[in-house]
């Protein structure tokens, strides 16, 4: 496992290296001007208003300032070369350290999704597996309509029905409109900053688990299904075993492959936030941060974020691999002596 491991590692440091070439470039070659979102505005507009142009010369020295007058290739080994120092450079829209504004962001979109993982996996699967057990019962069809109709409502749209009539005084006001704390949040005690704070995120978690909630259900009760079908649950069902133990002990374990899959996608995803989420609500998080560093053509700010979606994705991907050979032991990422 440790060989593994280690070669898995020296594998992903081309991978990374093929992506961030690949995001620098298409994140170089988008439409639009830096310099101009610096100085504030377009061609368009200052084509249009005289009074306000800016000077060939103020572009020329923002330009050498964010390193843009170099050609692309040399502005990526410029890039890389810090980076592998641990400097992703300053923000071309406040000049403020990337990896600071990162941080401060981070922890908001950890705790929604973090939230938003464990509701989904604590409803999803047991309705997954009881909805296999029950096949064609009553509850099984009723559950996969319900579920299907979530699966295919847009997590913006629920959630702006939610707005209206769940944090609007001419319907209910049960839940705040935006943001995660209250006004009077520094004058709360600190149970009441938590009862707060949880008051704030208790709709962005629901809305944002929704669809996954039912994509996840659906795939484990697939799963569940594929198991239970096999010779050894027929056996073990012939034994006399009651009919919990062998789904719990015997065809859970195995139906469990599909839903780590899915698994390794939840790290990218806890840095990476929800933008729809995170807009609808107004949460500052990397969700927003990263939405609105796109309008702004940071591209620092936009490098950092990808490249650490990007390091959390084959992490993720080298976590799965090691949870496979936990939960089948049949699993081997070596080679057998014969």
């Amino acid at each position: 496992m440790i060989e593994y491991i280690i070669k898995r590692l020296l594998i992903f440091i081309p991978t990374l290296f093929v992506i961030t070439v690949i995001t620098f470039t298409i994140c170089r070659m988008a439409p639009g001007d830096p310099t101009e979102m610096k100085i504030g505005g377009t061609q368009e507009a200052m084509k249009t208003d005289a009074k306000n142009q800016i000077s060939e010369t103020t572009k020329e020295y923002y330009r050498k300032k964010f390193g843009l007058d170099k050609p692309i290739w040399q502005q990526y080994f410029i890039w890389i070369g810090n980076m592998l120092q641990g400097d992703f450079g300053n923000s071309f829209k406040d000049d403020r350290p990337v990896i600071s504004k990162i941080l401060e962001r981070l922890p908001i979109t950890i705790t929604i999704n973090l939230l938003s993982f464990f509701l989904i996996y604590s409803i999803a699967i047991p309705i997954g597996i009881y909805s296999a057990a029950k096949q064609y019962s009553f509850w099984d069809r009723t559950s996969t309509v319900f579920l299907f109709v979530l699966y295919s409502l847009p997590n913006f749209w629920i959630g702006t029905l939610a707005i209206v009539f769940l944090c609007n005084v001419e319907y209910f006001k049960i839940f705040p409109a935006a943001g995660i704390q209250s006004l009077n949040y520094e004058t709360l005690s600190f149970f009441g900053k938590i009862l707060d704070r949880a008051h704030h995120l208790i709709l962005p978690v629901i809305i944002s688990s929704v669809t996954a909630l039912a994509f996840l259900s659906r795939q484990m009760r697939s799963s569940m299904l594929e198991v239970i079908r096999q010779d050894y649950i027929r056996t073990a069902r012939a034994k006399g075993l009651e009919e919990k133990k062998v789904i719990m002990k015997h065809a859970l374990r195995n139906s469990l492959i599909p839903i780590i899959t899915i698994f390794g996608g939840l790290l990218p995803a806890m840095v990476g936030g929800s933008i729809i989420i995170e807009y609808i609500f107004t949460i500052p998080g990397m969700g927003q941060l990263f939405y609105q560093a796109i309008l702004d053509r940071d591209y620092p700010l936009i490098m950092a974020e990808l490249f650490l979606i990007a390091v959390l994705t084959v992490i993720g991907v080298l976590i799965v691999d090691i949870i496979y050979s936990i939960i089948d032991p049949r699993i081997s990422f070596t080679k057998k002596s014969t």
